[in-house]
C-alpha cells in the first residue's frame, strides 16, 4: 500500500497522501485535496489497489456491509442482520462502540468518528430508530 500511495497521482500530478491501519482491521487513507485532488481514475486506480490486495492476501478492505463493533474491549464483526438481532434481544444498545467505515473526510475521523457510541452515527438511526428519536436525531428515510 505505501508503495502505491508513494506513486498515486491525478492526471500526473502526485498525490499526498498518507494511511493508517487501525486495530487491526481498519485502513484508513487520506488526500490533502488542498494540494491536489484526486480524480476519477486516480481513486479508480486506489480501489483496483485495494482489490488487488484483497485477492493477494483475502482481506477484504471494501466491504461496508458488515457490522463492527466494540464488546468488552474486543472489536467484533457481525452481518447486519445478526446486529439487528443482538439490538432486539438487547445485547446491543445505542451506546454500543461502532466503527463507522462510511466516513469520507479525514476531520471526522480526527474527530473521534470512526468510532463513537452507535446513537451518534448511521447504526443508531436504523438499528436503534425509537431510541435516536428519542435523543431528537431523525431516523434515514424508508
Amino acid at each position: 500500500m505505501d508503495a502505491f500511495l508513494d506513486g498515486w497521482a491525478a492526471h500526473g500530478t502526485p498525490l499526498l497522501s498518507a494511511r493508517d491501519l487501525i486495530e487491526g482491521r481498519f485502513l484508513v487513507v487520506g488526500v490533502d485535496e488542498n494540494v491536489t485532488r484526486p480524480s476519477g481514475c486516480s481513486i479508480d486506480a486506489l480501489v483496483n489497489r485495494l482489490e488487488g490486495i484483497h485477492e493477494t492476501l483475502g482481506v477484504g478492505l471494501l466491504d461496508h456491509a458488515p457490522v463492527w463493533y466494540r464488546e468488552v474491549g474486543e472489536v467484533r464483526m457481525v452481518t447486519r442482520e445478526t446486529f439487528r438481532e443482538l439490538a432486539r434481544a438487547g445485547s446491543v444498545g445505542p451506546d454500543t462502540r461502532v466503527f463507522d467505515t462510511s466516513l469520507t473526510r479525514i476531520a471526522e475521523f480526527r474527530a473521534g468518528g470512526l468510532e463513537r457510541p452507535a446513537q451518534e452515527s448511521w447504526h443508531g438511526k436504523v438499528f436503534f430508530r425509537e431510541g435516536a428519536a428519542a435523543l431528537g436525531v431523525r431516523p434515514a428515510p424508508g
